[in-house]
């Protein structure tokens, strides 16, 4: 009985994650990425609030934006890459 127990929440734990990582990717779309903005374009945008990018990197068919905010906090922010919209972030709490 433990062991059905066991793989039961394996499984509920492993198709959670999956779903997790294509719920992001549906947020940034699938479109060809000739269609997506240039990572400069992205950082110029962020640079607009006095946002510092350190690093632009494409994960799961989004942008994934590592930057300094112009207090100083890291911030860690998911960007879809035809719209420049940010649809998810990962804020330095302290």
């Amino acid at each position: 009985m433990r062991t059905m127990i066991s793989a039961v929440a394996l499984i509920t734990l492993f198709s959670g994650a999956s779903a997790a990582s294509a719920e992001d990717s549906h947020k940034c779309g699938d479109a060809a990425e000739s269609q997506w903005i240039s990572k400069d374009a992205i950082k110029a945008k962020f640079a607009v609030d006095g946002t510092e990018v350190r690093q632009v990197k494409v994960e799961d068919g989004c942008y994934e934006v590592y930057a300094v905010t112009k207090d100083g906090k890291k911030t860690e922010q998911v960007v879809n890459p035809v719209t420049g919209e940010v649809v998810g972030s990962e804020d330095d709490e302290g």
